[in-house]
């Protein structure tokens, strides 16, 4: 079970966090921390203790917007460390996706913060702690099975493995999911998808796109456009996108 510290300097969305954390059966242990600071003394115990201390922490569920250092402040800090607890940023703001990912988090979750969003942000930390903790078996676990997206074609559902997509075009309340095989429309909002894939290298280059990063194979730059080239098709990315999306490819080129 997790062992849990969860940071956030408003009380209220605390409380709340707090109180959902420890409802989940796979949480052995929640506890609150109202800033960074005091978050990263509990972090100080949790590492002089080791993995197996009774002061250890599995996971920081991390507030990104915070008095003094930030929450991404406090991820790159943890990632100086060999065996640093596992991060899930939980914020107001969607415009951080690229700084999360980045900085390897498990996953990005949106305020106002949904019991179910949250149950499926403590499964993928229980699955990682778990692979880690464990012998690796013989045969497929179920932590390495790709994570699928049902669609409906003709009245079949099929499941296209989210490893697949190479990038996603909103349109309304629906997505449309682009493979090298085809393309298929989902009634999930883009918005939904940027969050839910963020911590598996899907980054927003516009209003309208969501693409996975590691299947980009050009970045131009026309006098002040900026367009990618992933799967054979050229994607606009809006100039509030560019700079953080060439930094971060330059950086994942750069190793």
């Amino acid at each position: 079970m997790l062992r849990v510290l969860a940071v956030d300097d408003e009380e209220p969305a605390l409380g709340e966090l707090l109180y959902l954390l420890r409802a989940d059966p796979r949480v052995r242990s929640a506890e609150g921390a109202g800033d960074a600071t005091a978050a990263l003394r509990r972090i100080g115990r949790a590492l002089d203790a080791g993995p197996d201390g009774d002061d250890a922490v599995d996971v920081v569920f991390l507030d990104i917007h915070m008095p003094g250092l930030t929450g991404l402040d406090v991820a790159r800090l943890l990632a100086g460390f060999a065996r640093p607890p596992l991060v899930v940023f939980v914020t107001a703001h969607e415009g951080f996706a690229l700084q999360a990912f980045d900085l390897k988090a498990v996953d990005y979750v949106l305020k106002p913060v949904r019991r179910e969003r949250l149950a499926e942000a403590v499964r993928r930390v229980h699955d990682l702690v778990h692979a880690t903790a464990a012998p690796a078996p013989a045969g497929p676990t179920a932590a390495a099975v790709p994570e699928q997206i049902p669609v409906e074609l003709g009245g079949i559902t099929r499941f296209v493995s989210v490893d697949d997509i190479v990038y996603v075009e909103a349109h309304g309340d629906y997505a449309r999911l682009h493979t090298d095989h085809g393309s298929h429309l989902v009634r999930i909002p883009l918005s939904t998808l940027e969050e839910r894939w963020a911590a598996r290298g899907f980054v927003r280059i516009h209003r309208s796109h969501l693409v996975a990063l590691a299947r980009i194979d050009e970045l131009r730059l026309d006098g002040g456009a900026t367009s990618v080239r992933v799967g054979g098709t050229d994607l606009a990315v809006s100039r509030r996108h560019a700079r953080p999306l060439r930094d971060l490819l330059m950086r994942r080129a750069g190793g």
